[in-house]
């Protein structure tokens, strides 16, 4: 979409702004990213919700339910990817795959999948950062994943679930009868303006603060924080993003005017993990359904296995480009 980024600029200079000035700059990017990231966002997010259909949350769980072991982690880890939930979305479903009885384990797989990687931000990750590293990423996260949920099974934790949610029984008829395709479309068009009108206010929120990445701070302080030069910086940019709350599709121009400043790959990717995945308001949620010993595990288990996949990109970076 090269094309739309040249005819803002046009458009800009013929109102007489300079797009090479700083001002000018940041708008042609915020209007560049807003509008790019606003049209993938509604055709992707119609194609993940008709996919999803299929795969309403009782169907889910009868699938989970036919796999033991790690097969069933893959798979869960799986179905969070066709899920276009923010961390908090998640939770309820969570909630429904506990009390149905699938193991804790495979719910903790589709829990930390769902916000982290998903089919939308595969293909805006490759349209920003190319193929290579958006497949790297969804892989890697998928791993975490998987193994999160592996190892929360193998720790016995069950009894650190809610009482509520133990002693709940789901009453929700797994044969629910098919839509028709018709029904299919509405509920893909209901779905994306219900995200839209969820996720635009991040967008915009994280497209401004790209904006001013790109244009208003200077390179040398991201490199010094962000940089080669820090050993720590996975682990600043991790700890950095728990506080904050916005959806990956937010995070994706954040990321992207990073990158141009000259912050690390694996770096930038920790961030944008960390955000997704370990928010403060999800945090605070997932704590009213699972006892602390079980959230101290799931929040060490999800910081560790983002600050390894941040320091493996930064070093295999090369390869990648």
């Amino acid at each position: 979409m090269k094309w739309l980024n040249g005819l803002i600029g046009q458009l800009l200079s013929a109102f007489g702004l300079d797009t090479g000035d700083r001002i000018g700059g940041s708008v042609q990017f915020f209007l560049y990213d807003v509008i790019k990231i606003t049209m993938l966002l509604c055709m992707l997010i119609f194609l993940i919700s008709f996919i999803q259909s299929f795969f309403p949350p009782e169907r889910s769980r009868k699938i989970m339910g036919k796999f033991q072991g790690v097969g069933a982690n893959i798979v869960g880890a799986l179905l969070g990817t066709v899920t276009p939930f923010c961390s908090c979305s998640s939770i309820p479903i969570f909630m429904g795959f506990t009390s149905a009885g699938i193991p804790i384990g495979v719910s903790f797989s589709f829990l930390i999948s769902s916000p982290m990687v998903d089919l939308g931000s595969l293909v805006i990750l490759m349209s920003i950062f190319g193929a290579k590293i958006a497949i790297v990423y969804v892989v890697l996260g998928l791993v975490i994943a998987v193994i999160g949920g592996i190892v929360i099974e193998k720790l016995h934790l069950e009894n650190q679930i809610a009482d509520f949610i133990r002693n709940s029984k789901s009453s929700v008829d797994i044969e629910a009868s098919g839509l028709t395709v018709k029904e299919r479309i509405v509920y893909s068009k209901d779905q994306v303006f219900a995200t839209l009108k969820k996720v635009f206010p991040y967008i915009l929120i994280g497209v401004g603060i790209g904006a001013m990445i790109h244009n208003w701070i200077p390179e040398s302080w991201i490199q010094i924080v962000l940089g080669s030069d820090n050993p720590f910086g996975v682990i600043i940019a991790t700890i950095v993003g728990v506080p904050m709350y916005a959806d990956i599709f937010g995070m994706i121009p954040v990321a992207e005017a990073l990158l141009a400043k000259g912050a690390l790959l694996g770096t930038i990717l920790s961030l944008m993990m960390a955000v997704t995945t370990l928010s403060l308001p999800s945090l605070i949620m997932l704590k009213k359904v699972i006892k602390p010993k079980l959230l101290g595990t799931f929040i060490a288990i999800c910081s560790v296995g983002i600050i390894i996949v941040g320091y493996v990109f930064n070093a295999i970076a090369y390869l990648l480009v």
